[in-house]
């Protein structure tokens, strides 16, 4: 592991996407929620929270930290789910791996909802969009 003992606190912020292709009728059907399975965005928005908050234990050489917020967003398009998720902390080092780790997670979660109506629905595009705070300062994807 890197140590950031020498590190002050800062506060730490990143944003991961990614987006859940599938046939027009299954992204109606989690519009709807019409999936036997339940809400898929509630489940999945919980997912991705609870996978955030538990990155250190899958990850390995990631420092485990205390999360002070993660927010999963979702916009239900014709034939996808964007999936965004915003994570903050005020630590030594970085939320980059909670986000992608929530917002992949969210994503694997609504597959598992919808694959038996839409067997062939894909993920794609996870990556960070934006972090803040640490000695880099902030960043944004052009």
């Amino acid at each position: 592991m890197v140590d950031v003992t020498p590190k002050e606190p800062t506060h730490r912020r990143a944003v991961a996407r990614c987006k859940v292709f599938m046939s027009p009728e299954t992204t109606a059907a989690v519009a709807h929620r019409e999936m036997k399975k339940g809400d898929v965005i509630a489940v999945a928005r919980v997912a991705g929270i609870q996978a955030a908050k538990r990155t250190s234990d899958m990850i390995p050489l990631c420092h485990p930290l205390y999360i002070r917020a993660v927010s999963v967003n979702f916009n239900i398009a014709d034939d996808h789910v964007a999936v965004e998720v915003q994570v903050d902390t005020v630590d030594r080092t970085g939320v980059e791996m909670e986000a992608l780790t929530a917002v992949s997670v969210a994503g694997l979660t609504i597959i598992d909802m919808v694959k038996a109506l839409d067997p062939a629905a894909t993920i794609t595009d996870i990556r960070i969009d934006s972090k803040s705070g640490g000695k880099n300062g902030d960043w944004k994807r052009a």
